[in-house]
Parts: structure tokens; sequence; C-alpha cells
């Protein structure tokens, strides 16, 4: 249940985190893999050029430090007509997005 809701969540910042730039665009790849008790891996791309990847899996499974580590990235191109790239890992030790955009 936990990782559901986890699964969930991320899946919802990707989506609703990207500018929403074109109401017309559609949905050209939408990939749905390995959606497991043990983890997952889902992708899509759209016809506006967002597109976004995340797998993830569970460490220490059965434990009292069982956590769920999940890496993954989005794309999109802003009103400024560059594409806007985000990698991250979120694990252990909390969300790390990286970008050419983010300050570090």
């Amino acid at each position: 249940m936990k990782i559901s809701i986890c699964v969930l969540v991320a899946y919802l910042v990707v989506v609703f985190g990207a500018p929403q730039g074109d109401k017309d665009a559609v949905v050209i790849r939408n990939e749905l893999d390995n959606i497991g008790v043990d983890g997952f891996k889902w992708a899509y791309e759209t016809s506006n050029g967002i597109q976004a990847q995340e797998q993830g899996s569970v460490a220490n499974p059965g434990t009292d430090n069982e956590i769920l580590s999940v890496r993954g990235s989005f794309s999109y191109k802003g009103a400024d007509g560059v594409t806007y790239t985000v990698n991250y890992v979120a694990d252990e030790n909390g969300f790390q997005p990286e970008g050419a955009h983010i300050p570090k």
C-alpha cells in the first residue's frame, strides 16, 4: 500500500509539475512496465514535447529500513522556447533534482 501511494504521488508530481503549454496535446507514448510490489517503471511522451520516465524499487524489503528508491526525469519546452530537463533521485536521502536551470 505504501508503495502504491508513493508511485501515485510521484506520477502526479511529474504530470502536473510541468507547464501545460498546449491544450490540444495528445499522449503519443505511454508505457507501464513492471508495476508490482517490488518496483515499477513507467514513461510517457506527449505531442507538445513533454517527456517523463521513472523507475523505482524497494530496498531492504520486509525490514524496518524498507524504502522506495526512485530515479527519473522529465523535460518540457518552456514559454521561452528552451527545453528544460530535470533528472532526479528520491531515496533515503530525500528528493534530489538536478538540471541546468536548477541552482546548486
